[in-house]
Parts: structure tokens; sequence; C-alpha cells
């Protein structure tokens, strides 16, 4: 059997850690200043973030900062559950670096 390449596997990592983009107007806001709010992995550590944005989108990443939105508990038919609690990533972009989060990659 031949051996998948490297660069396969790097590429698979880094999409596990990004799940999403976080659209909403708070962030939108924030684009003015070069920030983009990603949805990540639970497990997910900064560097490790910087290193899926930087090789995913092709961008300097300047800062990481990130942080966990603990679910709410709500009711259905009277019965209590909790939503899933969330890990955001605020990634700040070096000057003159823009990502299109509207755009498929």
């Amino acid at each position: 059997m031949a051996k998948k390449p490297a660069t396969q596997a790097v590429e698979n990592r880094h999409y596990d850690v990004l799940v999403a983009p976080h659209i909403t107007e708070k962030t939108t806001m924030a684009s003015e200043f070069n920030a983009v709010v990603f949805k990540v992995a639970g497990t997910a550590s900064k560097p490790q973030i910087k290193a899926a944005v930087e090789a995913i989108y092709g961008v300097t990443v300047k800062n990481v900062n990130t942080l966990v939105a603990k679910g709410k508990t709500k009711r259905w038919k009277g019965a209590p559950y909790k939503r899933s609690d969330v890990k955001k990533a605020i990634v700040t972009l070096a000057e003159g670096q823009s990502i299109d989060i509207t755009s498929g990659i």
C-alpha cells in the first residue's frame, strides 16, 4: 500500500479545528478591526487555531482570543434540557489582511 501524502493529513486536521464561521451583527462590526470569529472544536488550543486559519485562508494571524459560551438550560414540553457549550475564537489578522467568510473555501 502506498502512503498518503503528509500534506493531506495536515489539511484534514486543520478542518477539524475550525468548525464554522460565527456570523452575527457583533462579529460583523468586529471585522472593521481585522477580527474574524470562528466556532472551533472544544479541545482546540490557540496555536492550533492560528495554524489552521493560516493554512486554510492563507493569511497572517496576529492574535487569537478564545472563549467558551456555556449552553443555556431550556425547557421543551416541560422537560428541561441543556444546549451544548460552544468554543469561539476571535482571530485578529495582520494589517492589510482580510478573510471573506461568505464565500466557500
